[in-house]
């Protein structure tokens, strides 16, 4: 037996994304944003309202980065998506947060979260609050790296569960992709 739930925003896992901008003035904003994905090879989209001030400074410089928010970083990352940087000029600071310009585009990138996308915005639709970012970098820091590669494991990255409101750390892998079923060929 299935019971219905009707239309719902309920996907696991939802991956919690740091978005990151610079203002006119070059101050940082961020915000957590837990509605969106990768949908095309080098293309992110993200379901962001206009008021944020985070969208602003998007719409404004036409850049912006997408960080993995981390299970050491989980109250910093949390703060940033309840408190509105428009009534507190200093949300960033507060949580602990520090920054660097990235190489590649317009946008901060955060010390304190070791994975980032660097994009450029594509476009954005006010009637759907669908920001489309063209992922012009990836950087990671060398210390969740694992023989050149980005390793989940020290990266330790978390989701939302829209469901419970819960975040959830990633846990152990339970099988290789393209791989795991083959053995039904």
């Amino acid at each position: 037996m299935r019971k219905n739930f009707g239309t719902k925003s309920w996907l696991y896992p939802m991956p919690v994304l740091i978005v990151a901008a610079y203002d006119a003035e070059g101050k940082v904003n961020a915000m957590n944003a837990a509605w969106g994905g990768i949908f095309t090879d080098n293309h992110i989209g993200i379901c962001i309202s206009e008021e944020h001030k985070t969208t602003k400074n998007i719409l404004a410089t036409k850049a912006f980065t997408v960080s993995m928010a981390t299970a050491e970083q989980l109250t910093a990352c949390d703060y940033v998506g309840i408190v509105l940087g428009n009534k507190e000029p200093d949300k960033f600071a507060k949580a602990g947060f520090t920054a660097m310009r990235s190489e590649v585009v317009n946008a901060p990138i955060i010390n304190e979260l070791p994975m980032t996308l660097e994009c450029e915005m594509v476009s954005y639709d006010v009637d759907s609050n669908h920001l489309v970012g063209c992922i012009v970098n990836v950087s990671a820091d060398e210390s969740i790296l694992t023989d050149g590669k980005i390793d989940y494991r020290k990266l330790r990255p978390i989701t939302y569960d829209p469901i419970n409101h819960y975040y959830i750390e990633l846990g152990a892998v339970i099988g290789n992709a393209f791989t795991a079923g083959k053995k039904l060929k």
